[in-house]
């Protein structure tokens, strides 16, 4: 399965896209910057959905503009359609469609003028447009919102609308560069679905870059990708056998957090891949030929059950498990952050009957809630739930229409300077200055925060220390991870007795994601306060407790197993989290 087996198609099947030893490197001759793809051979056959599933950084965007024909290879070739891409470009793209990153909808135009729009770009007959569009705007739930602007439209209806934009007319080939990013669950879904009845009704192919492993999961065939290379490609069912006989649950003691158990196995990278909470317990990759007696020495008195491996411990293993033993950091966490619960002591965070309101509009409506010293405490829901308002009202951020919120003590109506001088926050999107380097970064912030020079300096050197950071690396040019580790840095500089995280992990492989994680647990056991979102539902396993939140108002609140009880016994949060929001759907109908 490794390399170049399994990346060819089917015997005499012309494929739709074929790629031989296919390099890419940004720079000039004399001055040879980044390798972004290095020899990569792989085919798209002409039906069917292919993923190419891999973390931020793999070169997943880049082989997608190669193959959209808006990049020229530095060797190699690349045939889509039949076409030499390096001969003539246009002609591919004049048969296919691609959808980027960040794909270009007209904001200030509504939903049906978008369609016009590209439809108009793509030279569709009226007559065509006629009959396509009321399909396209039903398979993306968008029929009754064709004069509502692009940009009053959730994340999730955006990129809806964004594909269908794409399929205005039947290309040759679709090309789609991670869809589904920074989308809930739900809306995830739908995209998926989209894609699919295309596929299938339609017989267009589809090339889908991922960084999620449950959709390169459903696809029909599937190339991982990591650090420009094709480390396997085939049948996502194959992958599995890699890891045949190496994959077992460990069950927590009774009270004992997962993310506690998960992270012992965690700081133990001599004797397992991978470890991550799951339904209640711990799902490990053992490494090959790992001595089960040690194993079971990192948790002693808990029970351990075998389990079918799936993609996701596949690609774990590619990515990871092959490779040397990776470093990992047993520390908890920095130094001295918070303070250590006490029993019986005040919330940290006090909310009584929040409301927010927009004009007419009611984003958060009546919301109560309490949060612990050293909780975890996450807050999920589908785009558009008013979880970003509600994030940013008890950041300070935002002033509610009404109700009392208190943080850290103060109420934020009346010392809100003083509760956010305790607060640590860490946007989704990077926030530092990317022209400065790590270290002028954590100079600038500590300057913010108004730590004097020799406490700033000792801070600073304890925060390079702490996260790996090269203190002389310029941050727009940090892979994400780093970046990521950067703003959590900074945001720690002062110590706050509280830590507010917008979807953090958003960008990063699963590796990446275990690590981080490793460390929040750190922060907590600390007496750090952790409020997170995040569209990563596997994630709300690490907390102590969520919220799921729609249309301004909390659907369920308790521990993730509770949630999972009140979903009807739901196999994991992803499930939990799509039946909870799917039932309050149905009962506002």
């Amino acid at each position: 399965m490794g390399g170049p087996e399994g990346t060819r198609g089917a015997p005499g099947e012309a494929p739709a896209l074929r790629a031989e030893n296919l390099v890419k490197r940004f720079g000039t001759k004399r001055k040879p910057g980044t390798l972004a793809l290095s020899g990569v051979t792989l085919e798209v056959p002409k039906s069917g959905i292919t993923a190419l599933a891999g973390p931020d950084g793999a070169g997943k965007t880049t082989f997608l503009r190669l193959a959209a024909g808006l990049l020229g290879p530095t060797s190699g070739t690349l045939e889509v359609l039949g076409i030499d891409e390096s001969r003539d470009p246009q002609s591919i793209q004049d048969r296919i469609s691609y959808m980027p990153q960040k794909f270009g909808l007209y904001e200030d135009l509504s939903v049906y003028e978008n369609l016009e729009l590209y439809s108009d770009l793509h030279g569709v007959p009226r007559a065509e447009r006629e009959k396509r569009y009321p399909r396209l705007l039903r398979m993306a739930g968008l029929s009754e919102f064709t004069s509502r602007p692009a940009g009053k439209l959730s994340g999730g209806m955006k990129q809806k609308l964004g594909v269908i934009c794409t399929l205005v007319r039947t290309p040759g080939l679709l090309l789609l560069d991670e869809p589904s990013v920074g989308v809930d669950p739900l809306s995830r879904r739908d995209l998926w679905e989209i894609v699919r009845g295309i596929a299938d009704t339609e017989g267009v192919p589809v090339l889908w870059a991922t960084s999620y492993l449950d959709e390169a999961a459903r696809a029909d065939r599937c190339f991982v990708l990591h650090g420009g290379r094709v480390l396997a490609g085939g049948v996502p069912s194959g992958f599995p056998k890699k890891v045949k006989g190496e994959t077992l649950y460990a069950e927590p003691l009774p009270g004992e957090p997962a993310r506690l158990l998960q992270a012992r196995f965690y700081d133990h990278p001599e004797l397992v891949v991978d470890a991550v909470p799951e339904g209640g317990r711990v799902r490990v990759i053992a490494r090959a030929g790992a001595d089960p007696g040690a194993l079971r020495a990192i948790a002693p008195g808990r029970k351990f059950t075998a389990r079918d491996p799936d993609f996701e411990d596949a690609f774990m293993q590619l990515v990871t498990g092959d490779r040397p033993v990776p470093a990992r950091e047993a520390a908890a966490a920095p130094e001295a952050l918070g303070e250590k619960a006490d029993e019986g002591a005040e919330p940290v965070i006090r909310v009584r009957n929040l409301v927010r309101r927009f004009g007419t509009f009611t984003a958060v409506a009546n919301t109560s809630f309490d949060v612990s010293r050293g909780e975890i405490f996450g807050l999920l829901g589908p785009n558009g739930a008013g979880k970003t308002t509600t994030f940013r009202m008890l950041c300070g951020l935002l002033p509610p229409t009404s109700g009392d919120l208190s943080v850290a003590g103060k109420d934020l109506r009346v010392s809100g300077p003083d509760a956010r001088a305790r607060i640590g926050y860490v946007a989704q999107k990077f926030s530092l200055y990317r022209d400065l380097t790590a270290r002028e970064n954590l100079e600038f912030f500590g300057g913010a925060y108004g730590l004097l020079p020799d406490e700033r300096e000792a801070r600073i050197e304890a925060a390079l220390r702490d996260f790996g950071l090269d203190p002389d690396a310029v941050s727009g040019s940090m892979p994400e991870g780093f970046r990521k580790k950067l703003a959590i840095a900074a945001a720690l500089l002062h110590r706050p007795a509280i830590l507010f995280l917008d979807e953090p992990t958003s960008g990063l492989d699963p590796a990446e994601r275990r690590g981080f994680w490793r460390r929040v647990t750190g922060f907590a056991a600390d007496g750090v306060t952790v409020i997170v979102t995040t569209h990563f539902m596997e994630e709300a396993e690490y907390c102590d407790r969520i919220a799921i939140q729609a249309s301004g108002r909390f659907l369920a609140l308790g521990t993730p197993d509770e949630v999972r009880r009140e979903a009807g016994g739901a196999r994991d949060m992803n499930d939990a989290f799509i039946r909870i929001v799917e039932r309050s759907r149905e009962e506002r109908k």
